[in-house]
């Protein structure tokens, strides 16, 4: 049969292609943008109607099109949703549990990023995989679009795929293929992409910016997290020469860095010439400026986010935000006020890849208060997991400066990043040193 032939031989309804999930089923879904919105519509509806139950539901970062169908509460006493990083949607479901317990009725699965495709692939037994793609292209492949990540591996692990086809879906570079023929079923639905707006960076995060921006030189490799501080870190950089880019996450910043021509990718060893991601989020502009466009190059995230492929590039520059930080340099950045917050992600991948490249810079960083200044995001002790150890951290910046805490004794760091803190709760962190 030919790529059409087949295209047309697995297309068919919403209903229709979820009317393979049965109880007790593992389901692993494409994560943000690439959440297939007609299939989980669908699903939930399958769910109400016939009362299938303990779905198994594996996934990275919801959005709204997850929240509204699939992980509805009435819903949850059939669907237990295993979330490797936890987003609004699932805060929202953890403080509205009347049990009160710190994951409600969410099944937190920790997890690195880079470890999630093997998880998957080789733990999670998966029956099914449903995500969105890009249009299929006359040769009958499909692109897996904002998100390869976990979801490429889980593609072809599952026992079976849908597909939900988006012509707003970037087509995308790299190694993001899918022929026709691995897929089961094939849904048509066009819809605009979820678009995540960055917002403004406060006066602290403006200063924590330019610190950082400060630290990045010509020929570096850029790696960025998410939110408003590594956006602004980005507006900075746009007077620079040759910058590169190996992130997992893929943003409108860092495009516009490429637009501009502050990247070229000539200076990396790397996919030289192309900026390497494992997924993206941003807004209309940002997915039409990633469609067809050869600058950009996705990848599993267990290469991405591979330290020992992160370092194989000189001068890599990784950024990433933290919820709070020791003495001695440890950093929670998933868990607040007794509850799972986010989870691990990459973080750690990063640091320790940044660290191990000549000329790297692991750079964690945070506003030095919480709770509108009531709270010291320095602490003598976390309140929650250490997701980067304190033997891996590296450069710490608040608004009140940055420290480089390699080499240094405990003592020293504790003095450091009390230099950091907030001026109101210096002495109290300094009497604790005893």
């Amino acid at each position: 049969m030919t790529p059409q032939e087949l295209y047309r031989a697995r297309l068919t309804s919403a209903d229709q292609a979820v009317g393979a999930i049965t109880a007790g089923m593992s389901v692993a879904m494409g994560m943000a943008v690439a959440e297939p919105p007609a299939l989980l519509e669908a699903l939930g509806r399958r769910i109400e109607r016939d009362g299938i139950g303990d779905l198994k539901l594996w996934y990275f970062h919801s959005l709204e099109a997850a929240g509204k169908t699939v992980l509805r509460r009435e819903l949850l006493d059939r669907v237990r949703p295993h979330c490797m990083f936890l987003s609004q949607v699932e805060r929202a479901l953890i403080r509205q549990d009347p049990s009160g317990t710190a994951y409600g009725p969410v099944e937190f699965v920790p997890v690195a990023f880079s470890g999630s495709p093997q998880l998957l692939a080789e733990h999670a037994d998966l029956d099914v995989c449903i995500t969105t793609v890009s249009p299929m292209d006359r040769h009958g492949w499909f692109t897996f679009g904002t998100s390869n990540d976990y979801t490429s591996t889980a593609a072809r692990s599952a026992r079976r795929l849908l597909v939900e086809v988006n012509p707003a879906m970037p087509r995308v570079f790299g190694d993001s293929l899918l022929h026709v023929s691995e897929v089961d079923a094939i849904v048509e639905h066009h819809a605009p992409l979820p678009e995540v707006a960055t917002g403004q960076p406060s006066p602290e995060e403006q200063a924590i910016a330019a610190i950082i921006a400060g630290m990045i030189e010509d020929r570096a490799c850029l790696q960025m997290g998410i939110g408003t501080l590594p956006a602004a870190v980005c507006s900075l950089l746009a007077d620079r020469r040759d910058l590169g880019i190996h992130t997992e996450l893929m943003t409108p910043a860092l495009a516009r860095l490429v637009e501009c021509g502050a990247v070229t990718n000539q200076a990396k060893t790397t996919y030289r010439g192309r900026s390497v991601f494992t997924f993206a989020m941003g807004d209309a502009a940002f997915y039409d400026f990633l469609d067809d466009n050869p600058a950009f190059h996705s990848l599993p995230v267990d290469l991405v986010n591979d330290p020992r492929h992160i370092s194989k590039n000189d001068n890599v520059i990784s950024v990433n935000g933290t919820l709070q930080i020791d003495l001695g340099g440890a950093c929670n950045s998933e868990h607040l006020l007794g509850r799972q917050y986010s989870g691990s992600g990459g973080q750690l991948d990063f640091v320790r890849g940044a660290t191990a490249s000549r000329g790297g810079k692991s750079i964690i960083a945070c506003q030095s208060t919480a709770m509108g200044g009531k709270v010291s995001r320095i602490v003598p002790v976390l309140d929650g997991p250490v997701t980067t150890p304190r033997n891996d951290t590296h450069i710490v910046v608040t608004e009140y400066g940055w420290a480089d805490l390699r080499g240094k004794s405990l003592h020293q760091r504790a003095e450091a990043l009390i230099a950091l803190a907030h001026p109101r709760f210096r002495d109290e962190l300094a009497n604790g040193l005893g």
